[in-house]
């Protein structure tokens, strides 16, 4: 009998290697990340909130100047904003010693509020993107900056698509337009037609660059059209000296002339706006024989020109919105405190006829109680002098109630991430 004997062998343990490494979580959004990683920095930030406080530096000293709706489409609302090395004089006469005779022409450029504000709404952006992640932690700045994205919008739609103007509707009288205090139109009206008449019309930024010279030419028009002068801002029209030279050769402009003047500020207390004047030299079309030269003026009516022997009227007037509605005036009341001209309170009962919507009634408009309707806004903002009718602001503003909700997400961000902070805080110290 064989005997079988049995060896146990043990083997050693293997070494222990380094732990497993964890599986590294793939960021798909990498080469975004990568792409926007320069937009997001907060240099960047910081460099354009300082060009942004320029330009606003730059634009408050424009307005000595220049009006204020000139400023604000010119440098605030534009692309590029021309800036005059006259506003730096300016602020050395204001606050130095610089002499008031000091003149130094010339402007550069420099990026207007489109730009700045474009550009900083891409950083806040990207840097979402980049620096921040997405948590409940940080719900508070995500609320904060989603209201000033939205803030931003809203600038952009309001100055894109808003409309402002005054409606000025005399006591038993009925309107059913509204008037820019800040643009012109060029109007040529046609009257033959009992039922209506035909205008023609051309904008003041168009008469405004047209250099003597350049002729408007349009099959609409009974007559071509050259822009001798225009004048931004004109005084009250005077007498003709003996010895001055008048360039009007029609019309009321051989009995009365307007000297140029300074642009208002668009911020005078007592509502004053750019009057503008024009001398425009008419023809027959196609280069036909001169009808002479009218001075246009937002101080003069409607002047007739004969061509053929038929009547026309042209005007330099404010820039017209017409209203698919009427609003008619039937009373206005203007109340002063006792013993001053300091208005108390002024209101304006209106009737709202629209035919379209099958809409008549009668509604009063008084101070911050505006009428609400078809998207407009009619706000009580002044009367005719001598009390004889009303002037009632109109706006239509699509992006009016943005900045309502975008200052309500901020203080709602604002309070959270606070809160949370402040919570924590005292969870610390308590424990």
């Amino acid at each position: 009998m064989n005997n079988t004997s049995t060896q146990i062998v043990t083997t050693p343990p293997l070494a222990a290697g380094p732990p497993a490494a964890p599986a590294r979580r793939v960021d798909r959004l990498a080469p975004i990340k990568k792409v926007f990683k320069p937009i997001a920095s907060l240099r960047l930030t910081v460099v354009l909130f300082a060009l942004s406080m320029f330009l606003v530096f730059c634009g408050t000293l424009a307005q000595m100047d220049n009006g204020l709706w000139a400023i604000l489409s010119g440098y605030f609302r534009g692309w590029i904003a021309w800036i005059p090395w006259q506003v730096f004089i300016r602020f050395g006469q204001v606050f130095f010693w610089f002499p008031k005779t000091w003149n130094v022409p010339g402007s550069f450029p420099f990026p207007g509020g489109k730009i700045l504000g474009g550009l900083l709404l891409v950083n806040l952006i990207a840097a979402h993107l980049v620096r921040f992640k997405i948590s409940w932690k940080r719900s508070g700045i995500l609320l904060t900056h989603g209201g000033l994205i939205l803030l931003m919008l809203g600038e952009l739609i309001t100055g894109e698509f808003a409309v402002e103007g005054i409606m000025t509707i005399p006591t038993g009288q009925a309107s059913s337009y509204a008037e820019h205090a800040d643009k012109y139109e060029l109007a040529v009206i046609d009257s033959s037609d009992p039922k209506q008449d035909q205008v023609v019309v051309m904008p003041g930024s168009l008469v405004k660059r047209k250099k003597p010279g350049e002729w408007i030419e349009d099959e609409r028009l009974p007559f071509d059209i050259e822009v001798v002068r225009f004048l931004p801002n004109s005084s009250k029209p005077r007498n003709i000296r003996p010895t001055e030279d008048n360039p009007a050769t029609a019309g009321v402009g051989r009995e009365a002339i307007v000297d140029e003047e300074k642009a208002v500020s668009g911020t005078d207390p007592d509502g004053k706006i750019n009057a503008a004047s024009a001398y425009v030299n008419l023809r027959a079309r196609d280069g036909g024989a001169s009808l002479g030269t009218y001075l246009t003026s937002y101080w003069f009516n409607e002047q007739t020109v004969k061509v053929d022997g038929k009547d026309y009227r042209i005007a330099l007037r404010l820039q017209r919105d017409y209203l698919p509605y009427t609003i008619y005036l039937e009373e206005f009341h203007h109340d002063l405190y006792p013993g001053t001209n300091t208005p108390k309170n002024f209101s304006s009962k209106i009737r709202l006829l629209d035919k379209e919507n099958q809409e008549d009634r009668e509604v009063t408009i008084w101070m911050n109680h505006p009428l609400r309707y078809r998207g407009a806004t009619f706000y009580q903002s002044g009367w005719i002098d001598g009390d004889l009718g009303t002037k009632l602001q109109v706006v239509t503003n699509p992006g009016a109630d943005i900045p309502y909700v975008a200052c309500t997400l901020v203080i709602v961000g604002m309070t959270v991430h606070f809160g949370m902070y402040l919570l924590n805080f005292l969870q610390r110290r308590t424990a």
